[in-house]
């Protein structure tokens, strides 16, 4: 998508979209930071929020494509969704820019555009939710699970985590800031094994 002109536009506006939000933003600030006149800008969307969402499209687009993957190699058992989780976590460690986009919209960014949600959101979790429905024992509930997953992650790659240990510094990572260290990352991943290992585990 970079090569083209909308392509660029649409990548600058993510960048910018994701450091600012959709409130703090005008088109005249992404036409700069593009290098393009603004006239050319509303060649290519009209209005801001026509541009915002061609890029909430766009990074739909991309998660979808990797979810839907792992989706396709689902196996009905525990690995099965680990692997899910898994794709989840990795995408958003190598996509900080879309995680920032979320985070701003759960900050109350963009309320003026309140059906994103309901278009990229909502139809991805209930697939999944569904895929999972059988396999969760019957006082989980996999709605609840799901969420619980995303709320974990994002959690974790945006605020970080303070130690308990007296000479362990407090640990924060934001979408802005430099990819999360690989130790840190395998330390969370291994914590989301052990939960969702626990979430299905029936009571005895």
């Amino acid at each position: 998508m970079g090569g083209t002109e909308e392509g660029r536009l649409i990548e600058t506006a993510t960048r910018i979209f994701a450091e600012l939000g959709y409130d703090g933003t005008s088109l005249q600030m992404i036409a700069d930071a593009a290098g393009y006149d603004i006239g050319a800008v509303h060649g290519i969307a009209a209005t801001k929020a026509e541009l915002y969402r061609a890029v909430m499209r766009n990074a739909d687009e991309v998660e979808e494509a990797a979810l839907r993957d792992a989706l396709a190699g689902f196996t009905p058992d525990l690995g099965g969704v680990i692997m899910l989780a898994d794709a989840y976590l990795d995408f958003y460690v190598s996509h900080p820019q879309v995680l920032a986009l979320w985070q701003h919209r759960w900050m109350g960014d963009a309320a003026d555009l309140p059906d994103l949600e309901e278009i990229y959101t909502r139809p991805l979790s209930r697939d999944i939710a569904d895929t999972v429905r059988g396999l969760v024992p019957p006082d989980v509930d996999p709605d609840y699970l799901i969420w619980s997953v995303v709320w974990c992650v994002y959690g974790f790659l945006t605020g970080g985590l303070v130690r308990s240990g007296p000479e362990q510094a407090p640990q924060r990572h934001t979408p802005s800031s430099a990819p999360c260290p690989h130790d840190d990352v395998a330390g969370f991943r291994a914590f989301l094994h052990t939960m969702l290992d626990h979430m299905f585990t029936p009571l005895p």
